[in-house]
């Protein structure tokens, strides 16, 4: 048993409560602000990308952390999965209007982060 959880069934209608274990809501910020779920949508905000290129471009996450990211965000609607009939077969990946609107934010901290940096390297005092 875990001690400390807060167990309450959220009813539909009702204002969702992020701050207990079984609302939907946390579950999907859990899965957004993941160490991977981050990378895999600020990656994907310019343009789809098959598997490999989502690789290459998120240095340091493997085969399996990947796939594990892209079934859990694609199960919440948040990025889409297109599979063509080829041998091998290609997989494509992009942002649906709901992983857009979620993703602009973190594109927006992203941005705001590392414009700080190069303006802190210009001037370290």
């Amino acid at each position: 048993m875990t001690e400390g959880a807060q167990h309450r069934r959220v009813e539909t209608g009702e204002r969702y409560d992020v701050f207990h274990t079984d609302c939907l809501a946390r579950d999907m910020v859990d899965h957004v602000t993941s160490r991977w779920g981050v990378w895999v949508l600020i990656s994907l905000r310019r343009n789809d990308l098959r598997f490999y290129e989502l690789r290459e471009s998120i240095q340091g996450i493997s085969e399996k952390m990947l796939a594990q990211t892209l079934r859990t965000l694609v199960e919440d609607g948040l990025v889409w999965r297109k599979v063509e009939p080829t041998t091998p077969p290609q997989v494509t990946y992009g942002l649906t209007e709901f992983g857009r609107d979620v993703g602009e934010p973190l594109t927006e901290l992203f941005d705001r982060i590392t414009r700080r940096l190069r303006l802190a390297a210009l001037d370290p005092a």
